[in-house]
């Protein structure tokens, strides 16, 4: 008999690693009629100033609804194309203004597994993990899977 789980975290990013661990998530969920929180961070952070000229300015409210907007949009196709309408177990959609890495290991707190794909959308193609796998990895209050 399977151990008893309740709920399962799984991050997206919209990259074809977090789509694998989006769908792993799911099947696991599934077969342990766990709640599925599906997270999106999302971060805006103003591109530095070069050195002697005035700090760029805080983004406008304009800027943080339209990322809003995206997060959302993102999570709503990605839980479209892999869960379906009617995914027969509770889904819960998370996004949040926050650093990725940071985000999942909050919305883990109450979690019994956490899932990560191997690796999103940074910019080195031929590590075997990302940083968000790697930090969540090393700081996760509970069990973690990496998806390759």
């Amino acid at each position: 008999m399977m151990p008893a789980m309740s709920l399962i975290v799984v991050g997206v990013d919209g990259s074809e690693d977090g789509r694998k661990g989006l769908q792993w998530a799911f099947e696991e969920a599934r077969l342990r009629k766990a709640t599925l929180r599906v997270v999106h961070a999302w971060v805006l952070l103003p591109p530095p100033a070069p050195i002697g000229l005035t700090p760029p300015m805080a983004p406008s409210a304009e800027e943080i609804d339209t990322l809003r907007e995206a997060s959302e949009k993102l999570l709503e196709l990605e839980l479209s194309d892999v869960v379906g309408d009617d995914p027969g177990i509770s889904v819960e959609r998370t996004s949040v203004e926050d650093l990725p890495a940071q985000a999942l290991i909050n919305e883990a707190a109450d979690a019994d597994l956490v899932v990560v794909g191997s690796r999103g959308h940074g910019g080195f193609a031929g590590l075997l993990l990302g940083s968000v796998s790697q930090q969540v990895a090393h700081h996760a209050p509970c069990p973690i899977v990496i998806v390759r």
